[in-house]
């Protein structure tokens, strides 16, 4: 369950910028995996795609940075690089 956990969070981030900025979905996310968090990308993104579902993060693009460096002090987390909003006014004149 700390799968599920870690993407959970990283939803609820995710929920909460898009409020902060106004923005209507997130185009893209870039995350970075750390070599302890248990997931591969392919896990990861199941988990993500589940999570997302009726969010403002649904249908995201996905970019995975998977790390092999076991010592490395955010090797049990998951986090999030950039993402990429659009805004509820793009595309308007």
């Amino acid at each position: 369950m700390h799968e599920t956990a870690l993407v959970k969070n990283l939803i609820h981030k995710l929920q909460n910028i898009c409020a902060e900025e106004k923005a209507g979905r997130v185009v893209e996310v870039s995350v970075w995996l750390g070599a302890l968090c248990h997931m591969s990308p392919d896990h990861f993104t199941e988990h993500f795609v589940q999570e997302a579902a009726d969010t403002c993060a649904e249908h995201a693009r996905l970019r995975i940075e998977a790390s092999a460096d076991i010592h490395d002090p955010n090797a049990q987390d998951v986090l999030l690089q950039s993402l990429e909003l659009e805004t509820d006014d793009e595309g308007l004149p």
